[in-house]
């Protein structure tokens, strides 16, 4: 059989990967022709045009790798391409208003769509990235060369152009006009295409990923998973699932000492089992430290998620060990204090019971003792069934029951806590949770709401204060962070606090508070402390000489409850806050797949209410248009059968609406016939900017993946998703990524308008500025722990602030300076573009720390150091040097004495 050579890396999973994660793509070595075919520019130029339609562009180094596949295997690779960048957005499907109205565009020629989109970006934004040195010139301008319309900065125009002779574009070797060296942008097609465009529309460079195999490949990429220590999203837990099959053969290539998080560390050992037991059984006592340990591995060699939650529980059945594996993890639990293993047990009473039937620990008694004796505690053994369980070791004890049975007990950890709290002696309570600190720090606002009660008008306990610094040390981010947000926060009497309960998918409720208000003169000395100890985590990275950072950041709210977010096209920490992008005009949309058979009927709403949150209007299936057209919806589909589903839209005019009186809109999506959205084959949905041209034939829509600005899967046992919710005065959205615990009948938004409006009231409440820890406060941290210099943009991209730490200024003092935004060194005020130059040119062949909303400065030349941003852009372009950071991974890095 011939070997088929010259194409493009089969689509196996880990292309989509590194394509949604680091807009990055995967070439085979492919075989230069020995002369240059002209349908192979052709392909090249009509793949180009494809891309910059859906808002994205080849950079030098992939299109050079491109340009060297066969014809043919450049159709694959541009097909395979086009499809992953459509499933990424959502655009991999048709999208059909019930209403139809609006026609299908067809470019008639692939060059001069190409050239009218890239000059149209042009205009919209004059900061878009050059083909040839990925990053653009920071003192000349960019244009389109003439006539292939390929983006030429100015430097290396001079450069590669003009150096030689002219004559040829240096990204495509297409000759060049002599009399103009770039397209005009003054012409009719490229205006209307730039209508169709917001201002301040980037294209996203597409890179060449490396030329490393798979397995290479999916070791690096898995070693940064497995060392975060925060919980994975889902997405996270897909891709690790996704490279652990690409892992290579042998573990102990790739495996880590440490795995943090225990989630991972249960998937991981349960892929190991599976691919070898007898070579993964001598690593199981490396990891599995604690009795919930075991437990989360049985439930992940059964193929659950190693959550433990009852919803897991119910459904899943239970896999056969193998009896020397039984016999390992029996030698595991036997292994732990006796104590420890029985009070481990019984926090996951009912999980344990089934695992129990698997492990069978009675038959095993005299070689683990001490295990048998945790399970007689768990399941109430009478001992006079069990006598030799009598001489069970302390702390376990004997304990007479009213029927004069006998069973083993223990007292557990969390019973000592109460009853001192019930006492009031809060030393004795912080004695005993200093030795567990996660808990100590969730327990922070309790304990400060004990002392208020038992000693009001006395200082913040002086043993809580001597035990904190020690303590906070060993504290796991989420908690340490999530308790900072919650004692700095203002706090009123009987406010209404916001709940989510553990589980699968995101849910909240929210109930009045009663308790006593903590006063900031007894929280604020622990918010000092634990802001030293993220400066001291801080501290702890690589120095940098500069740090840049976003004001915006403050809107960001830090990850919490990672394991219920849902996908997402753009991961928005719930909670946090954005503008809306510019225009009057915003379309929603929902779109879902049912099984065959089937038939599902999903519903978009949009719910508003007015400055006191009073129900003032809705559009749904029951009222397609609201008031003078200020909210349109497409029309209600009742099903979605295969290949194409359904697709429901609702346009928003948002200063309609805020004339009419509307302060929110509330957007909601339920499943009318109760089918969970987990039972669809596909279901997403999200919102897109339209189109000022579109917006005055709001009955002629159309699903446009360039403008898609935030897509979220529906996924997981809910019925009723809230996305999002709008402020139509200030232009902006809370992303909340809530599902509502509903009752079967939730069939219209109308019936339950008090609910959602009391939710997104308590949700906005929640999230005000100053009540969350923020990714500001990492921002702050980091730059203030690490760097003398910090540039800090403004959110309007105007003022560029400049910090430059004492030589005798305290890190703590910097750090305050900078959260505040006091006294910056110098201010320098001018447009967007010229701070996002100016900021480009101060990162180049520096190591610097970068943390920005949107990736709209130019990619530095000789980059280094870490760079995070919201929003992809040109900075994207920037060497692998740089290393990237989504918010999870960004807040790892406060781990504990790591």
């Amino acid at each position: 059989m011939k070997k088929k050579t010259g194409a493009a890396t089969p689509d196996t999973g880990l292309d989509a990967y590194l394509l949604r994660r680091h807009g990055a793509v995967r070439i085979g070595p492919g075989a230069a022709p020995e002369e240059p075919q002209p349908w192979t520019a052709e392909g090249l130029v009509a793949l180009e045009a494809d891309l910059a339609q859906r808002g994205y562009a080849l950079t030098r180094g992939l299109r050079a790798a491109l340009a060297r596949l066969r014809p043919a295997d450049l159709g694959g690779a541009g097909a395979l391409l086009l499809a992953r960048l459509d499933a990424m957005l959502g655009a991999d499907r048709r999208h059909r208003p019930l209403f139809r109205g609006f026609p299908d565009g067809v470019p008639r020629h692939a060059r001069a769509t190409y050239s009218a989109t890239v000059r149209a970006y042009l205009l919209c934004q004059e900061s878009q990235i050059c083909f040839a040195c990925e990053r653009g010139s920071l003192d000349a301008g960019i244009g389109a060369l003439a006539p292939c319309a390929h983006l030429l900065c100015g430097d290396c125009y001079d450069a590669l152009v003009i150096a030689d002779g002219g004559h040829a574009c240096p990204y495509c070797a297409t000759p060049l006009g002599q009399e103009e060296r770039y397209l005009s942008l003054d012409v009719k097609a490229v205006r209307n295409a730039a209508r169709r465009l917001r201002p301040g529309s980037l294209l996203k460079p597409l890179r060449l990923a490396g030329t490393a195999d798979a397995e290479e490949t999916a070791a690096a990429e898995l070693a940064a998973l497995l060392s975060r220590q925060t919980p994975l999203n889902p997405q996270d837990r897909e891709d690790l699932a996704l490279l652990l099959d690409h892992a290579p053969a042998d573990p102990a290539a790739w495996l880590p000492v440490e795995i943090p998080v225990r989630e991972s560390r249960a998937t991981v050992l349960a892929a190991l089992l599976r691919r070898d037991r007898e070579a993964a059984r001598p690593v199981l006592a490396a990891h599995l430290t604690t009795a919930t340990d075991v437990l989360r591995l049985i439930w992940a060699w059964s193929g659950a998620e190693p959550d433990l939650l009852p919803e897991t529980a119910r459904a899943l059945r239970l896999r056969n060990l193998p009896r020397p594996l039984r016999r390992d993890l029996l030698a595991l639990l036997d292994a732990l204090p006796v104590g420890a293993l029985a009070e481990d047990l019984g926090r996951h009473r009912q999980a344990w019971l089934r695992a129990g039937e698997l492990l069978h620990p009675y038959e095993h008694r005299a070689r683990f003792p001490y295990a048998a004796a945790a399970f007689a505690v768990l399941r109430g053994t009478d001992l006079a069934k069990s006598p030799e369980l009598r001489e069970a070791p302390a702390p376990l004890r004997v304990r007479e029951t009213r029927r004069g049975r006998a069973r083993l007990t223990v007292e557990t950890f969390a019973a000592r806590v109460e009853y001192a709290l019930l006492r009031g002696e809060v030393p004795e309570a912080v004695g005993l949770l200093a030795t567990r600190p996660g808990e100590l720090a969730r327990r922070l606002h309790h304990l400060l709401r004990v002392h208020a009660d038992w000693a009001p008008g006395e200082p913040t306990p002086a043993a809580l204060l001597d035990a904190l610094p020690g303590a906070l040390r060993a504290v796991a981010p989420g908690p340490l962070l999530g308790a900072y947000g919650r004692l700095r926060g203002p706090r009123e009497a009987g406010e209404r606090r916001l709940y989510f309960p553990r589980g699968r998918v995101a849910s909240a409720h929210g109930r009045f508070d009663e308790g006593t208000v903590v006063p900031a003169e007894l929280s604020a000395p622990v918010c000092a402390l634990i802001e030293a100890e993220l400066l001291r985590r801080a501290g702890r990275s690589e120095p940098c000489e500069l740090a840049v950072i976003d004001a915006g950041l403050a809107d960001l709210v830090v990850p919490f409850a990672e394991r219920a977010s849902a996908r997402t096209l753009v991961a928005l920490p719930r909670g946090s806050v954005q503008r809306l992008p510019a225009g009057e005009h915003v379309r929603l949309f929902v779109h879902w797949m049912q099984r065959v058979n089937q038939r599902v009927d999903l519903d978009l709403s949009v719910a508003f209410y007015d400055e006191d949150w009073a129900f003032t209007g809705l559009c749904d299936y029951t009222n397609l248009v609201l008031g003078p057209r200020s909210a349109v919806h497409s029309g209600d589909f009742t099903t979605a059968p295969p290949p194409h589903g359904a697709t429901e839209f609702v346009d928003l005019d948002l200063a309609s609406l805020d004339k009419a009186g509307a302060r929110y809109a509330v957007v909601v999506v339920f499943s009318y016939n109760d089918v969970p959205f987990e039972d669809l084959t596909d279901a997403f949905a999200g919102f897109m900017t339209l189109d000022p041209a579109e917006a005055a034939r709001v009955r002629k829509g159309a699903f446009r993946p360039k403008e898609l600005r935030q897509r979220l899967d529906l996924a997981g046992d809910a019925r009723v998703c809230l996305p999002m919710i709008v402020d139509l005065r200030e232009r902006t959205h809370t992303w909340t990524d809530l599902n509502v615990a509903a009752d079967p009948g939730f069939h219209n938004l109308y019936r339950h308008q008090e609910k959602i409006g009391s939710l997104a009231s308590d949700v906005l409440r929640h999230f005000g500025a100053g009540t969350r820890a923020t990714l500001w406060d990492l921002a702050c941290a980091t730059a203030a722990a690490g760097s003398p210099e910090v540039l800090v943009r403004d959110r309007s991209g105007r003022t560029l602030d400049h910090y430059r730490r004492g030589a005798r200024e305290p890190v703590a003092e910097f750090a305050a300076r900078l959260r505040g935004l006091h006294v910056s060194d110098r201010r320098i005020e001018q447009a967007p573009d010229d701070t996002a130059r100016q900021i480009a040119e101060r990162l180049g062949g520096v190591r610097a720390f970068t943390a920005l909303v949107h990736a709209d400065v130019p990619a530095p030349a000789e980059a280094s150091g870490a760079l995070y941003r919201l929003y992809p852009g040109p900075t994207d372009a920037a060497p692998d040097t740089l290393e990237r950071l989504t918010a999870g991974e960004w807040t790892a890095r406060f781990a504990p004495n790591g």
